[in-house]
């Protein structure tokens, strides 16, 4: 009656295809199951791989110059942006005021 169960073989992964699977999954937006599925792991080691270590850290691999002209001309665009909203705020308004020659009732 000690029927036991057949041993799991314990698969083991390198470090390039773990961090291929998470690429993989933070590039794509199929649910982290289907992925799972058609690389052939457990759902349960991809999450803990896209938790885990093997996640890509493309911000902390940048340098800090590279950071800082990022920074810069996204602070440049961004007061461009305002100023281009700010423009069209005004022009609404001029367009949404009567005009002097319209005819009263």
């Amino acid at each position: 009656m000690n029927e036991s169960k057949p041993k799991r073989i314990k698969r083991q992964y390198d470090d390039a295809f773990r961090r291929n699977a998470v690429a993989l999954v933070e590039s794509s937006d199929r649910p982290l199951s289907e992925v799972a599925a058609e690389l052939g792991v457990s759902h349960w080691n991809l999450r803990d791989w896209t938790k885990g270590r093997h996640r890509t850290k493309s911000v902390a691999a940048a340098s800090a110059p590279e950071l800082q002209r990022e920074l810069g001309r996204l602070r440049r665009e961004n007061t461009r942006l305002e100023a281009r909203c700010e423009l069209l705020k005004k022009a609404c308004g001029i367009l949404a005021e009567p005009s002097p020659s319209a005819s009263r009732a």
